[in-house]
């Protein structure tokens, strides 16, 4: 007989966290209220023409890598399209206003010695800095898929550092210190706040490789429902409204379509403060309940989602930055209408069988939630002519960057989608449409840190808001998830074993 688990809420989390469990043994059930599952993995489609909502950009899936053995594991590495991105180019970073841009090489070699003939004067340090955040990675047993050491872990004095502290330690020119920060939007990254190592990880992860979902990232999704399929179901359209708990333990879940699900184990892939608002008013201490509500969120965005005409815009294959100026990169969770956006990141998302040009293109500009807020208690379609007009004004806003980096651009474009910070509020059902979940935050770690383990007995967390985001962090964190249930490091070792033998 197997053993039975729930997941609430089948975004990246709920999926590769039912699928591991699927395939120790369980039989999982995964409730999702959306019509379709996959959380960041979702796809939407405007004339014809569909769009990822997330995930845009990989890493952590070439051939040895974290994502891949895990993939590999369950069986669905060879159902994935990856399309590489450039090696020579991976990231492409423009200063708008000094007429600077720098082309980021895959590999630490050739990134190491790219920044040195860009900053010859720095050359010594830039290879100290790119050994260190190796050398920091390395301090992630996880991340390198290596059972924990036993005990507490022990990290070197820099871990915790803020990241742009680590950077400036290592770097003097100011100019080098800004783009090497650039992908603060693949973190949410704060001066003073956000901690080195996750600075490390992501830097690490990227420059290793990255690749893009060929035709969309649903593909992951269907392949990880496919693997839960075998052994449980992933049931859309079922948005959890109440968990019930008695003695510490919950004993049902009950949803808006008034259906009630129970099993031995119940795994919550929902926003924390979400998750609040269904369980039981006597399931967590007051203290555990003022905790989760209290650590703060990470930025939000606006996003384009632009139409070309056939054969106007040729095809980007990597990712591109720009920003306005130098010493603007830990600014952009800052929002002044007069002039956002500061900066951005875009992307020309790859079609199977691409070819020389594009048919669409995602824009996303940071922006915090404090920008919308006006709006917090309207949803999705009833927000009023004064939200249309200043989501229009914005939308106008970033063309207008687009125009300086690309003139003539407005007219290659078709038609042009918009989403703000209340879309992904609404859409993901996270506080304040975080990106990436609770803030870290380096000084107070301790606030940051949320395990696992509740207070509740049988219910556990899993998702972005534990540990890491996005596609280098979430699966990671559900082998966390499910080794709370299996033992410590009975996953990693299997996957370590299977990968070893094929």
């Amino acid at each position: 007989m197997r053993p039975t688990a729930i997941v609430i809420g089948g975004g990246l989390g709920g999926l590769f966290t039912g699928a591991l469990l699927v395939r120790e043994g369980y039989h999982v059930t995964v409730l999702e209220k959306n019509a379709q599952a996959g959380g960041g993995l979702q796809t939407f489609t405007r004339q014809g023409t569909s769009f990822d909502t997330g995930m845009h950009i990989l890493a952590g899936l070439r051939h040895g890598g974290p994502i891949y053995q895990v993939c590999n594991y369950l069986g669905i590495i060879d159902q994935l399209h990856l399309r590489p991105a450039d090696r020579d180019c991976i990231d492409e970073v423009t200063y708008l206003r000094s007429n600077t841009t720098y082309r980021i090489p895959e590999g630490r070699a050739c990134f190491t010695q790219y920044l040195q003939q860009q900053f010859p004067h720095e050359a010594g340090n830039i290879a100290r800095y790119v050994t260190r955040i190796y050398e920091l990675a390395q301090e992630v047993p996880l991340f390198n898929m290596r059972p924990a050491a036993e005990g507490i872990a022990v990290h070197s004095q820099d871990f915790l550092w803020p990241a742009d502290a680590l950077i400036a330690h290592y770097i003097k020119d100011a100019r080098l210190r800004d783009l090497l920060a650039y992908m603060n939007p693949m973190y949410g990254g704060v001066k003073g706040h956000t901690p080195t190592y996750i600075h490390a990880l992501i830097n690490v992860a990227y420059i290793d490789g990255t690749d893009r979902f060929e035709g969309g990232s649903k593909q992951l999704a269907d392949s990880l429902i496919d693997v839960i399929g075998t052994h449980g179901e992933v049931l859309t359209g079922e948005e959890v409204v109440a968990i019930d708990v008695t003695d510490r333990r919950v004993s049902q879940v009950r949803t808006a379509q008034g259906s009630v699900y129970s099993a031995d184990y119940y795994i919550s892939d929902i926003h924390p403060c979400s998750l609040l608002k269904i369980v039981s008013d006597n399931a967590f201490p007051k203290a555990y309940r003022m905790r989760l509500q209290e650590i703060p969120v990470s930025y939000s965005c606006f996003t384009l989602y632009i139409i070309f005409k056939p054969g106007a815009f040729p095809y980007i294959n990597h990712t591109c930055y720009y920003q306005d100026d130098y010493g603007l990169v830990w600014q952009h969770g800052q929002y002044n209408p007069i002039n956002w956006p500061r900066g951005f990141m875009y992307m020309t998302p790859p079609e199977l069988g691409q070819g020389p040009w594009a048919s669409k293109m995602i824009v996303n500009a940071i922006m915090p939630y404090g920008a919308v807020r006006q709006w917090e208690d309207t949803s999705t379609g009833h927000r009023g002519p004064h939200y249309e007009q200043w989501k229009a004004m914005h939308v106008a806003k970033v063309m207008s960057r687009l125009e300086e980096l690309y003139p003539g651009f407005g007219a290659k474009v078709a038609t042009i989608y918009s989403a703000s910070p209340l879309t992904i509020r609404d859409y993901y059902n996270v506080k304040e449409g975080a990106l990436y979940g609770y803030s870290k935050d380096c000084c107070n770690i301790a606030l940051s840190q949320v395990p696992v383990f509740t207070k509740v007995k049988n219910l556990l967390l899993t998702g972005q808001n534990i540990n890491l985001h996005g596609i280098c962090g979430v699966p990671l964190t559900a082998i966390n998830t499910v080794e709370a249930l299996t033992g410590p490091d009975t996953l990693v070792r299997k996957i370590n074993a299977f990968n070893h033998d094929k």
